[in-house]
């Protein structure tokens, strides 16, 4: 297991915007913040002249480097315990937040008791939740969404995701730039056996062989992206999360003996965390309070502390009852099928070996329940709205295409039930994870019959599986552009009928406006 990293060094300041599921190597942790408990900030509050504080009530939380926890930070009036913290104000306890850059040390920390919350990303979480078996660890609220960190960047002559077939791709392995090069290859019908992957230590490692031209690609975290760009010539930035919104879920997790010890105070803690995240979605002066409370914190420029804010979504309670499933109407990405897809994903790679617990062992949501927070600020995301497609939009290159062989009767642009989970099954969680791309569904035939009529035909199939996902997953109509290919397109010689059975299917392709 790789630590969470910021994308700059001490000596590098940038401006720019903090990546997602950002993780540090020991080399470049940037402040230590190895205080007790005990040493508060000082206030003008007279009461503070003779401090009495009770530990039991100093929540400790282990944090990185990231923009993403400022909804807890801002309600606490800073990183260290204080009286002027409205956790403190409205509900009597102390937060104290500690900067763990380094992966091995914050878990030790957490082990130790010595933070009681600890940061986590719930998909690198399924390759160590095994490890960590003996604490009973539960995930009991999600603080964002990563939104624009993470990015593949390229060198000339690539331009989609399928260029990548026998190149080779740097990045660090099982931190979220593993998680996202994963999605992306699946998205372009790509194995992880078709990359030549070179594993570095960091995402600033895969950033600096990138520039030195020692690969062809690498999953880099901004600002780093940029700086690639800019000094690779011909290079660019292929997609990055802001596409690609819903796969790197930051949540807090604690031992299950801490949760069922402290649940008044944690709800509270929750309680203040999702107003402290609300206040900042929608005020322009929070968010620049923020900032502020975030430099100091982290010892980075203000500007590049509003940027990190910038670039995650802050979840509300509302987003928290989606994202564990408490929302029966909700259709978009929930905690259990990220955990549930990157077991899989992570198996297939060999990097978990063994079962992992049960999403329900894990994903706790007992604190969100009857929590006094359904006011509008605190409503959950909204879904994308699409603009309709401009012609140039149509007709863009795509990022991506995943083929999908959908079987229909001959002459006919019904979907049964049976197509309906083909397509549930190999394509609807790329559609509802890259929530911010927008889809062209093209269909093809085979050589059979007349060339126009299968260009209809293969439009009408191509509307017919979007009016499925529209009107039956929830998308936005003007997500879609429908192509009928016909024979124009064919994937495999139409002499043979095994040819001729591969042509007649359906792509899947992911664009960026």
């Amino acid at each position: 297991m790789k630590t969470r990293l910021t994308p700059f060094s001490k000596l590098l300041i940038v401006a720019g915007i903090i990546a997602a599921g950002v993780f540090a190597a020991n080399k470049f942790n940037l402040i230590n913040f190895e205080k007790t408990s005990s040493e508060f900030i000082e206030t003008d509050d007279p009461k503070n002249e003779t401090p009495d504080y009770d530990d039991e009530k100093v929540i400790k939380i282990g944090v990185v480097t990231w923009g993403g926890y400022a909804g807890g930070q801002y309600f606490n009036e800073g990183f260290k315990a204080n009286k002027n913290s409205r956790f403190y104000k409205e509900y009597g306890f102390m937060v104290e937040f500690k900067v763990l850059d380094d992966f091995v040390a914050s878990r030790d920390a957490w082990k130790a008791d010595e933070v009681n919350l600890l940061w986590a990303t719930i998909d690198a979480f399924t390759t160590e939740v095994n490890g960590l078996k003996d604490y009973k660890p539960k995930a009991i609220f999600q603080a964002d969404w990563s939104r624009g960190g993470d990015a593949v960047v390229v060198r000339r002559g690539i331009s989609k995701m399928s260029d990548l077939k026998g190149k080779t791709v740097a990045f660090a392995e099982m931190t979220p730039s593993h998680t996202f090069l994963l999605w992306m290859l699946e998205a372009a019908n790509l194995k992880y056996s078709d990359i030549k992957p070179k594993i570095v230590a960091s995402a600033i490692d895969a950033a600096d062989l990138f520039k030195k031209g020692q690969v062809d690609a690498a999953v880099v975290w901004s600002p780093d992206d940029t700086d690639c760009v800019a000094k690779v010539k011909g290079s660019k930035i292929l997609q990055s999360t802001r596409e690609a919104s819903n796969i790197i879920a930051d949540v807090f997790v604690v031992k299950d003996k801490y949760l069922n010890e402290n649940r008044e105070m944690l709800k509270n803690l929750l309680k203040g965390w999702f107003i402290g995240a609300s206040e900042i979605n929608t005020s322009e002066s929070a968010k620049k309070k923020a900032s502020r409370i975030l430099s100091e914190g982290l010892a980075m420029p203000e500007d590049f502390c509003y940027q990190a804010i910038n670039n995650v979504r802050l979840c509300t309670y509302g987003d928290n009852v989606n994202f564990y499933g408490l929302n029966p109407k909700f259709k978009g990405v929930t905690g259990e099928e990220i955990y549930n897809k990157m077991e899989m994903k992570y198996k297939e790679t060999g990097y978990i070996k063994s079962r992992l617990p049960a999403w329900s062992l894990v994903g706790d949501h007992s604190l969100l329940d009857n929590l006094p927070l359904k006011t509008k600020e605190q409503e959950a995301e909204k879904s994308t709205t699409f603009t309709e497609a401009t012609d140039e939009v149509r007709q863009s290159e795509a990022i991506s295409t995943k083929e999908v062989s959908i079987t229909f009767a001959s002459g006919s642009y019904q979907l049964d039930e049976n197509m309906k989970y083909i397509i549930d099954m190999q394509f609807l969680d790329i559609a509802k994870s890259f929530a911010n791309a927008r889809i062209r569904i093209e269909g093809n035939t085979d050589s059979m019959g007349g060339a126009e009529a299968n260009r209809v035909l293969s439009r009408q199939r191509a509307q017919a599986v979007a009016n499925y996902l529209i009107s039956e997953q929830g998308f936005d109509k003007n997500r879609f552009i429908i192509v009928g290919n016909g024979p124009d397109k064919p994937v495999a010689s139409n002499a043979t009928a095994e040819g001729r059975s591969k042509n007649r299917r359906t792509d899947f392709q992911l664009l960026s406006d």
